[in-house]
């Protein structure tokens, strides 16, 4: 069985994002494979779309691993909400990633799925043929 490398490299997440120290490294590098299988097994036309648009599996590859390491940082013990109230004054919230996940957007899905690349017909509604 052939394994598929990733559609990006660390450097290419550090080149969109910010440098990484080398624990970040390791965890993008596994990160980045891990959003690579699952774009090539959600997106079964990923191929098309990196053909049509050379690069666009790179960048939403570093787009998935940047959310899910925010979101890390941003939210270390993975909250799905929290509040506050101070005085008379309260403050929720709720974190869109509270567990760090790797996902697609619909856009990224749509990108992926060719959905932008639709084809021009005409159809005769009149009865002659």
């Amino acid at each position: 069985m052939t394994m598929a490398g990733p559609f990006a490299t660390v450097a290419d997440l550090e080149e969109i994002w910010r440098t990484l120290d080398d624990t970040d490294k390791t965890k993008a590098a596994r990160l980045l494979a891990a959003a690579s299988r699952k774009i090539r097994l959600q997106c079964p036309s990923w191929a098309q779309a990196e053909e049509a648009e050379p690069g666009i599996c790179k960048d939403i590859c570093c787009n998935m691993v940047k959310r899910a390491m925010v979101a890390e940082e941003t939210n270390p013990e993975g909250l799905s909400q929290g509040s506050q109230t101070t005085g008379p004054f309260a403050d929720s919230w709720s974190y869109s990633n509270p567990n760090g996940d790797l996902y697609l957007t619909s856009s990224e899905l749509a990108d992926l799925s060719g959905a932008g690349s639709g084809r021009m017909f005409t159809i005769a509604m009149t009865g002659d043929a």
